[in-house]
């Protein structure tokens, strides 16, 4: 029928139709100028419209109601399948392809057919950043009704029929942990990588949540079970995909559990996961569980292997890197025919610890017989690097670090430097070491020495001197001093630990026992191991475990602090006297051997035995859980030798 009388209709392009939670704002409308009396051709928009938002909202079946071409259920199925394939946390349809400045029309007619451009954003959550990507569908006017002529390009411009979308997660090969040598602190074990072929599970959710409730593990952590199915959804359905890794001997129990899950597969690997030694420092790595993702973020997903102690877990993202994340198009076959969309991950970098291999076993070896829990640390005096770290019965604390102990007579390197510089004594200042003495109301007690001076009295742990020559120094600058010596400072390290507690005595009595390493005074053997570095260079300086400048602490590490060069001079003296012929003599294998033995009483009534001391540019601490000859222990430690 012709038009007669009809002016020549002028088409406007479209701006952007939001859709957004449901709702749809039209911001432009389809305008044609008419001549009086015509009429309107029926518009494509509204089922252009009503197709997108049902599809935005989920409503699958009154999206396929306004396709024709294909079977309404097979495509609502592909519509929903969509989510599902690229494991979405949401999906966002708008019409027009929001170029700014384009002139393309947004749905362009040609008598009973046409063309309708549209957005799609796909936030792919956890697999990637958000997909952006123009659609285009074809419509055609069937009895006066305008439907969509369903094709897979509908969902993407790019897919063929028989194709569907996956998301291919490609995770590079974590990095090394070194030692100073530049050699990997890590060791090969056996293990199994537990997982599936997405495409030949039954039912993909129940096998998943029997996985998950299988792998209770480490105090009753579990894997996300939904998080999972978001996973094996979104994978290639024809290969293997792996879902965590379990080590032997350790996991084994767990190990056969799982094989009994319809599913569930393991294969057998080997890798280099285990730490060869310093455990608590390196730490390990396991499953991504549900809490641990919490820890580390984006983009791991449950089941990935991440560090979760340690340096491994502290710097997780340096050396696993993320994931390269593509989205494909895949055949019935599981073959990628093209891909769609990806997003480069970042690669993963080494860390380059400042342990030394060699030093390392003479830790190890010098606490290996030890029937009590014990810790080591050794560093060299003219960096403050960290040269070994070694726990010993510790239940993987790592208490060379973090612990907390009562120093005893070791924090007498402070109090006699404190002496020295504060209160001008020397070396052979005359004193007195009684069996008993009471400062403050509280009682010291040792074996009696009678009068001597302050180096004998020292060498021969007498507690009652100290706690006497205490009444010469301001408690204050007891405080100061030991704030030299880092005590209770700020060391800037990367990795935890304790640096010490010295509150300011309240009264004469706390200062005594401050003095003698008693009350309320707590260290960790690396704080001790940094006194007696201090105590040999005349400088103390904060530790550090990492070499690359990269890996710098976001604290900033307090500057080297100076002692006097003449008190430093007085305690040398002290100690080599207490190395020859006092508490430390056990340790003198070496001429250049200093330090000073003690035991320690804590709270709890338990005994600390200690050792603090240095031999040349390596200084070190040694501090047991029970009665044990310490100065013994050193001399293992600094010959190799029983």
């Amino acid at each position: 029928m012709k038009n007669r009388g009809r002016r020549k209709r002028r088409r406007i392009p479209l701006r952007p139709i939001a859709l957004g939670g449901g709702a749809l704002t039209v911001c432009g409308l389809l305008i044609a100028t008419m001549m009086p009396g015509a009429r309107a051709e029926p518009s494509a928009m509204p089922a252009v419209r009503d197709f997108l938002i049902a599809w935005q909202v989920g409503n699958y079946e009154a999206a396929a109601g306004q396709t024709i071409g294909a079977d309404k259920e097979q495509v609502a199925d592909a519509l929903g399948r969509v989510r599902q394939q690229l494991d979405a946390a949401a999906l966002r349809l708008s019409l027009g392809t929001e170029v700014q400045g384009s002139g393309v029309d947004q749905i362009v007619k040609k008598g009973d057919e046409a063309d309708a451009r549209f957005t799609v954003k796909i936030d792919l959550g956890e697999n990637g950043q958000p997909w952006e990507y123009p659609g285009l569908m074809h419509l055609r006017r069937v009895g006066g009704k305008w439907k969509i002529v369903w094709s897979p390009s509908v969902i993407n411009t790019k897919l063929q029929p028989g194709q569907r979308l996956a998301v291919v997660t490609e995770v590079p090969k974590r990095a090394a942990i070194t030692d100073t040598r530049g050699h990997s602190v890590l060791r090969e074990v056996g293990a199994y990588n537990i997982g599936v072929n997405p495409g030949q599970l039954a039912d993909p959710a129940k096998t998943l949540d029997q996985l998950a409730k299988q792998t209770k593990m480490d105090g009753g952590r579990r894997l996300d079970a939904e998080r999972l199915l978001g996973r094996v959804r979104s994978a290639p359905p024809q290969a293997f995909l792996p879902l965590l890794t379990l080590q032997v001997p350790k996991h084994n129990a767990l190990i056969q559990r799982l094989g009994t899950i319809p599913g569930i597969q393991a294969l057998p690997i080997t890798a280099p996961i285990a730490p060869a030694y310093a455990p608590e420092l390196i730490g390990s790595l396991g499953p991504a569980t549900a809490d641990r993702l919490q820890q580390v973020g984006a983009p791991y997903q449950p089941g990935d292997t991440i560090g979760v102690s340690g340096i491994q877990l502290l710097q997780q993202r340096r050396l696993a890197g993320t994931p390269t994340v593509r989205v494909v198009a895949q055949d019935e076959t599981g073959k990628n025919t093209e891909e769609l969309r990806s997003w480069d991950g970042l690669r993963p970098a080494g860390v380059q610890t400042t342990l030394d291999p060699a030093y390392q076993a003479r830790a190890d070896f010098a606490l290996q017989e030890l029937p009590y829990a014990a810790s080591m640390v050794a560093v060299r005096p003219s960096t403050g690097e960290v040269l070994a770290v070694s726990n010993h019965g510790t239940n993987g604390e790592n208490r060379a670090f973090e612990g907390r102990y009562p120093p005893g007579l070791t924090f007498g390197i402070v109090s006699a430097e404190a002496l020295f510089s504060q209160a001008k004594l020397t070396p052979t200042t005359e004193t007195t070491c009684p069996g008993s003495v009471t400062v403050g109301g509280r009682t010291f007690t040792n074996q009696a020495r009678g009068d001597t001076t302050l180096t004998n009295a020292f060498a021969a742990s007498c507690k009652t001197s100290l706690a006497q020559l205490g009444g010469k120094l301001d408690a204050q600058a007891l405080v100061r001093e030991a704030a030299q010596f880092g005590v209770g400072k700020d060391w800037g390290l990367s990795v935890p630990a304790f640096t010490g507690s010295l509150p300011t005595p309240a009264n004469d009595g706390e200062k005594a026992a401050a003095m003698v390493g008693e009350g309320k005074t707590e260290v960790s053997p690396l704080g001790m191991a940094l006194v007696a570095a201090a105590a040999y260079t005349a400088t103390w300086r904060p530790p550090y475990v990492f070499k690359a400048d990269d890996l710098a602490t976001t604290v900033q590490a307090p500057p080297p602090q100076s002692l006097q060069p003449e008190s430093v001079a007085s305690l040398k003296r002290v100690l080599t006297r207490t190395a020859t012929h006092g508490n430390a003599h056990g340790a003198r294998v070496s001429g250049d051997v200093v330090g000073v033995a003690a035991l320690a009483t804590r709270g709890d009534g338990k005994t600390v035995s200690w050792f603090v001391g240095s031999s040349g540019d390596r200084a070190f601490a040694i501090a047991v859980e029970g009665t044990v000859n310490t100065p013994k222990l050193a001399a293992r430690f600094l010959t190799g030798r029983p």
